[in-house]
């Protein structure tokens, strides 16, 4: 698998304005899903998907340190590679293993430069 961009959140203090806002401006739908204040985006079409998202509240991933701009997860083959690959190499595992049932494993991990990113390991049948 390519280390492609499979998904991005918008983090939102009111993700009823958020939702209302993106809806408005971009034309994007909005399901919920999961916990309360989760909504699966669809920015595309079915001929032209673009990239699955999703709208939560925010959240600190780095305790004290809030989610801002887009949180980006990227598809990769084992997580454990790529935990072992971002500790040999300078960055920091942040928020360890994290199996979303149906989904797959995901990690987030602190680059060089304190940006926060998401690995999300993907279970063989998941679309994403």
């Amino acid at each position: 698998m390519p280390n492609n961009v499979k998904h991005f959140a918008v983090h939102a203090d009111d993700v009823d304005r958020a939702r209302k806002f993106y809806e408005s401006v971009l034309g994007w739908q909005f399901t919920p899903w999961g916990p309360p204040n989760f909504y699966l985006i669809r920015t595309g079409t079915d001929e032209d998907p673009g990239v699955q998202g999703a709208l939560q509240g925010r959240r600190d991933v780095v305790p004290g340190k809030r989610m801002f701009g887009y949180e980006c997860s990227i598809g990769v083959d084992s997580v454990d590679d790529t935990i072992a690959a971002v500790e040999a190499n300078g960055g920091k595992i942040v928020m360890p293993k994290f199996h979303i049932p149906t989904v797959g494993t995901l990690i987030f991990f602190e680059d060089t430069e304190g940006n926060v990113v998401g690995a999300m390991q993907y279970e063989k049948d998941h679309s994403a």
